[in-house]
This record gives C-alpha cells, structure tokens and sequence, in this order.
C-alpha cells in the first residue's frame, strides 16, 4: 500500500476527531488531503507529534483524538510510548505509517524492519495494538479503533511512495496553533 492511499483511507474515517500530524510528506498529505482546524501540523518538529497528541487527549477526554505518525518520528521518540501507556488515554489512536525509511530526507533506512514497532506499543501497555499491510485491512481496522478504547495502536505497513512534489503546508505555525486552538473550545 502507497503511503497517500494510507493517509487517503485513514482521513475519510476519523470523522471529526482531533488530529496531531507528524512532520515531513505525512503532515503535508494529511494538509493536501482534508486541510481542516481540527488538524495540527508538526513543522519541522520530528518525533513530537505523539507527545503533543497526549497532551490533546488528556486534555479533550471525551475527544477522539488521532496521532498521524511515521517509524521515523516514533523510534526517535519511544519514550513517549511509554508515557502514553502509562497515562492511558481511552480516546487516543496512535497510527503510525511505517516505510522503514526517513522519506522526507531522503530515503534514509530506519531500524523499523528490525524493531517491531507494533510489539513495542503492546509491550508497554497498550490497550491494543495492531498491524496492517493493505488497505481492505486498514478500513476495518481504523473502524474498529474509531469506537474502541484505547489507547490503540496501529501499525501500517507502506511503500515508501510518497512523491516529493506533494505541497508543503502553507499555514504558519501560529496559524496552526491558532486554527487548532479554536477547535478544541468548540470541543
């Protein structure tokens, strides 16, 4: 599966759930995508987009709040697993694309193929935490994530296949944060 068929499927799903997208070509074909407020957009922050995605969470609990992740952000980042586990949030899906390469800089290899992501999620309390290669599989199981407590984990197995031309996201950071916050106090 195509890392924008993954972004593509996962978006029509989320409905109107709040949403914290990692850095690089997953941030910008989330914003080229569905652009909307209720999407906050890591500029240039990697591996910070599940720790501010906690902090939604724990802050909007009746809020479904969804982490758009990648290997990259989250192996520099794995601490922040643990933290999510330990502070437990019902309403939090942590879904995070895996391409086993730092796309956006490159192409450079990951550790992904070596360190089961999916594995570590579950090791460190996640309520659930699953995988996925195809998008038949990636539909059923964001559904289910939708209406389940968390908090969740969901692995997606991609190409790295995003085109380097996609559009970079135009707001400026406080354009974002400012767009984001006004969601949240309609929450």
């Amino acid at each position: 599966m195509k890392g924008t068929e993954a972004v593509k499927t996962i978006l029509s799903i989320v409905g109107d759930a709040l949403i914290v997208n990692a850095n690089g070509f997953l941030g910008r074909e989330a914003f080229n995508t569905r652009d909307r407020e209720g999407n906050f957009y890591m500029i240039g922050s990697m591996g910070l987009a599940s720790s501010i995605g906690l902090g939604v969470a724990i802050c909007k609990p009746d809020k479904k709040t969804v982490v758009l992740d990648g290997d990259g952000n989250v192996l520099m980042a794995m601490g922040t697993l643990a933290m999510i586990s330990a502070e437990a949030p019902k309403n939090l899906v942590h879904v995070t694309l895996d391409n086993r390469v730092y796309e956006s800089t490159g192409k450079q290899t990951t550790i992904s193929a070596k360190v089961k992501l999916e594995e570590v999620a579950m090791g460190v309390g996640y309520k659930v935490s699953k995988a996925v290669s195809d998008t038949e599989s990636l539909e059923k199981e964001m559904n289910e994530l939708m209406q389940s407590d968390g908090p969740s984990f969901l692995l997606v197995r991609t190409e790295a296949s995003f085109d380097k031309n996609t559009g970079r996201v135009t707001h400026n950071p406080v354009e974002i944060k400012r767009r984001f916050m006004k969601a949240l106090a309609r929450q």
